[in-house]
């Protein structure tokens, strides 16, 4: 488990231990995790609405690419997904 240089942890699960939880589970999906440490997803979807916000823009396209499928939700610039439409048409003939 990683820490954070600015908060003082003990003392903030000790206080806010469901504020602690929200914050800490926001730093993991902001790049927080460990090698081999992964989320719960149903804790990720039962703590959504409340840390969507929190989330880094691409970080949180992609959760919600990946739990829920929204495809929509994936970043305009992110041409990986549409990769070979984009080869297609963008091959012209030169003659």
């Amino acid at each position: 488990m990683l820490k954070h240089w600015s908060v003082d942890e003990e003392a903030f699960k000790k206080n806010y231990p469901e504020k602690y939880r929200l914050w800490r589970l926001a730093f993991n999906i902001n790049g927080g995790l460990e090698k081999g440490e992964k989320l719960d997803k149903e804790e990720v979807k039962k703590a959504w609405p409340k840390i969507k916000d929190e989330i880094d823009p691409y970080y949180r396209r992609l959760i919600e690419y990946l739990i829920w499928g929204k495809r929509y939700s994936l970043p305009p610039n992110l041409t990986l997904w549409d990769l070979p439409a984009k080869v297609k048409t963008s091959t012209k003939d030169s003659s």
